[in-house]
């Protein structure tokens, strides 16, 4: 089967075009997702309605070893091995700690402070559409090679549900994997592509800073610890930026600061948290003793004692360049060239990247704005929401890399 065509396909040329009555099941699916959002590690509401939909289609999905998440391989019957590398296809199905805040919306959260806000309600209803057009086409004998779905939970908890997934055995017998990340900059209809980092690292870090305490009229006489906190805050972002090459992107960016308790006393102790983020893999390995001598350094200058806790996150996901390219064939047989536009690399985290350490593979960002919408509403935000004709582009771009990718990887 050739299927090269640099000027586009028409969609109709590649089996597993998305019916109409499947986007509507698939859209109803989704909506109900994103009414009951679960958190990482406690999907099984989520679990639960996946394996239902899956066992409807003839599939034998297996859930994961604690409890949530799913793997499921299409083209194979139970117990047999792959003559071939298996495809996989990931989405991660956990929700946010976060309140939805949308109006007006028929299937808003119905949980308080939960929210689909990243669009993993649109990721794992992607992958299940495919999973059920590739089920169908196997009845018919038209699957060319077998498929693994891996609905995986706790993306949103560091350092990732992918490693609980790993160590659960998704990857063997995979010869490569691919994946979608919502992107509310994208039209629907088109995707974001990368060759190379597409997301950076992303680690978590806690400082608990300690002195005598005091009277504010005396500062001079103990360690002024909410000046010496605010140096912390400050100093240590500046002093990092100048420990490493700029272009490298390491960043420590604070998100909650709190100290004392009264106004005319000096506290005891103070906390600081926030993330260490960076564009480049071996940087991002230097980065906890990086870190560790600034805090130590500006700290040691207040007079304050400093106890830090790194706690080492994901990876950039770097998309290697065949499955990159593969995944531009996919949209570009499906939609046209027009359908695939360049994107940068981003400073969020994602712990697909751990899967690339073990397989090649590359994510794709997947347009979630509705056409001529001036309004972005950014992930990780509660008014969130995706144009769902997002769903239909995901699975067919999905089905046309299943026919696409070659039988040896």
């Amino acid at each position: 089967m050739s299927l090269e065509s640099e000027a586009g396909l028409a969609g109709d040329v590649l089996p597993g075009v998305l019916s109409e009555a499947l986007h509507a099941e698939l859209i109803a699916f989704r909506r109900d997702l994103h009414m009951h959002p679960e958190l990482g590690n406690q999907e099984f509401r989520t679990t639960a309605a996946i394996k239902e939909r899956l066992e409807r289609a003839g599939l034998r999905p297996r859930v994961l070893a604690k409890g949530t998440g799913l793997v499921c391989d299409i083209g194979l019957a139970e117990g047999e091995r792959s003559a071939v590398p298996l495809l996989a296809l990931r989405a991660d199905i956990d929700a946010l700690p976060i309140p939805d805040t949308k109006t007006d919306c028929a299937y808003k959260s119905t949980v308080p402070d939960r929210a689909h806000a990243c669009g993993h309600d649109v990721h794992t209803t992607v992958v299940l559409g495919t999973g059920l057009v590739l089920a169908d086409l196997h009845t018919k004998g038209l699957l060319p090679r077998p498929v693994r779905l891996l609905f995986q939970p706790a993306e949103e908890v560091l350092p990732g549900g992918a490693l609980d997934a790993i160590e659960d055995g998704v990857l063997n017998g995979v010869g490569r994997i691919l994946a979608v990340h919502c992107d509310p900059r994208v039209d629907a209809g088109k995707i974001g592509l990368r060759h190379g980092a597409i997301t950076s690292a992303c680690d978590r870090l806690e400082v608990a800073l300690d002195g005598p305490g005091g009277h504010t009229a005396r500062p001079h006489l103990t360690t002024d610890l909410v000046t010496a906190a605010a140096r912390v805050a400050v100093d240590v972002p500046a002093v990092i930026g100048r420990r490493v090459d700029a272009r490298v992107g390491l960043v420590l960016t604070w998100g909650r600061i709190e100290s004392g308790h009264a106004p005319n006393v000096i506290p005891q102790h103070a906390e600081l948290s926030g993330t260490v983020r960076c564009l480049d893999l071996d940087a991002w390995r230097q980065a906890p003793d990086i870190v560790h001598a600034a805090i130590d350094e500006v700290a040691t200058l207040h007079r304050a004692k400093s106890e830090i806790t790194y706690v080492r996150g994901v990876p950039p996901v770097v998309n290697d360049k065949e499955s990159t390219e593969l995944l531009r064939r996919a949209m570009v047989a499906r939609r046209g060239r027009r359908s695939v536009e360049s994107t940068e690399q981003s400073l969020g985290g994602e712990d697909y990247s751990w899967y690339l350490e073990h397989v090649p593979g590359a994510m794709a960002r997947l347009g979630v704005r509705r056409p001529g919408e001036r309004t972005v509403r950014d992930l990780h935000q509660g008014d969130f929401d995706a144009d769902e004709h997002a769903i239909k582009v995901g699975v067919e771009m999905f089905t046309a890399a299943a026919f696409l990718e070659p039988n040896g990887v």
